[in-house]
């Protein structure tokens, strides 16, 4: 690649941040510290692969001269062409890491993420379905070493979810999670079928990076909360106190509640927690709104309308739509194993990011 996208704008904020951090006041505020650091290591990082490309490029050319030097004999000119072939080679590899480098990190990308599953169309069938999610999502963060915490159930008659949400903690979680914003589509013999025919049901999936009060500042007139008894199987001690919490977050409509919990304030703190996850979910949508016009061609979107992915058990088969990949291993994806599918994603959202960046120039 002889061409990359215009570089001064990365040098003149790089100039900023130098002078920004040398101001004695830059070490007051910890948060900002480290994220104005690690965008400083970023750029110092791609100005330095830039200028390595630039010097490559040169070298290249001259070897090229020289393959036309007639002054030259011809075991000159053959190993000036070797020089060229593996000097273009090079700076393509460079060329893609600058361009890789010159996109952002999403800020999200390390924080611990907040998963809402709910039960689509297909009835009981779906919510089992929602249940299987739910156990997929967890068996992985269990080999990701990561720890899960329950925030808010709804179990179906059937003993599946209509609902179920859930806070995973651990490094990189929404990095490695929120491309599984969507519909996801299952195809299978009910237990309950005595025909043997498939069933379509659906069930939706929502990943919220989890939010601290610093990120999202709610008023407390913006709230409206309600206490209610909570509900489950009969005998269980959460049926007998007034501890279940519903949130009404006025300027928008959101609802939250929570049940699990037989302490009142408990569920109240769960409850916040996805709350403000909605949030700040919805505040990140609308500002990256701001520089895509067409959200749903990107991966991870979030549209729950958009179908993005189809579990058929009959044929052991998982297909990702927006990847356009099939895998023949369900049972395995189901049991966790999702690192191929989740690299996958995050390659193809990256080659979508350098193909928008190199089409704005």
């Amino acid at each position: 690649m002889d061409r990359l996208p215009d570089i001064s704008r990365f040098r003149k904020r790089f100039g900023v941040l130098e002078l920004e951090m040398a101001d004695e006041r830059f070490f007051s505020d910890r948060k900002r510290v480290a994220e104005l650091s690690k965008e400083h290591s970023r750029l110092a990082t791609l100005l330095d692969k830039f200028n390595s490309w630039e010097t490559l490029k040169k070298s290249i050319l001259a070897s090229v001269d020289m393959t036309k030097d007639p002054s030259l004999d011809q075991e000159m000119r053959d190993l000036a062409a070797e020089d060229v072939e593996l000097g273009n080679n090079e700076l393509d590899k460079l060329a893609r890491e600058i361009l890789i480098a010159m996109i952002p990190s999403d800020k999200s990308d390390s924080r611990n993420t907040v998963i809402e599953i709910r039960a689509g169309t297909g009835g009981d069938e779906a919510s089992l379905f929602a249940g299987d999610l739910y156990r997929m999502y967890t068996r992985y963060a269990e080999r990701r070493d990561w720890s899960v915490e329950m925030l808010g159930t709804s179990v179906s008659e059937c003993g599946g979810f209509k609902e179920i949400s859930f806070l995973i903690a651990g490094e990189d979680v929404y990095k490695n999670l929120k491309f599984e914003s969507g519909v996801h589509r299952v195809q299978r013999i009910p237990t309950t079928e005595a025909n043997g025919r498939i069933h379509t049901s659906a069930a939706t999936v929502a990943v919220l990076p989890e939010a601290e009060e610093v990120d999202v500042h709610i008023a407390q007139e913006e709230l409206e909360i309600s206490i209610c008894r909570a509900s489950g199987p009969g005998g269980q001690g959460v049926n007998t106190t007034d501890s279940a919490v519903q949130i009404l977050h006025k300027p928008t409509g959101m609802i939250v509640t929570c049940a699990d919990e037989r302490s009142q304030q408990k569920n109240r703190v769960k409850a916040m927690t996805v709350l403000r996850s909605r949030l700040l979910q919805k505040k990140e949508e609308e500002e990256n709104a701001k520089y895509a016009a067409d959200r749903r061609s990107q991966v991870g979107s979030g549209d729950r309308s958009e179908r993005i992915r189809t579990y058929n058990f009959p044929q052991n088969r998982l297909t990702d739509h927006r990847v356009q990949m099939t895998w023949y291993s369900l049972s395995q994806l189901m049991d966790g194993d999702l690192d191929e599918l989740v690299n996958a994603l995050i390659r193809f959202d990256m080659e979508q990011k350098i193909e928008a960046l190199l089409n704005s120039q």
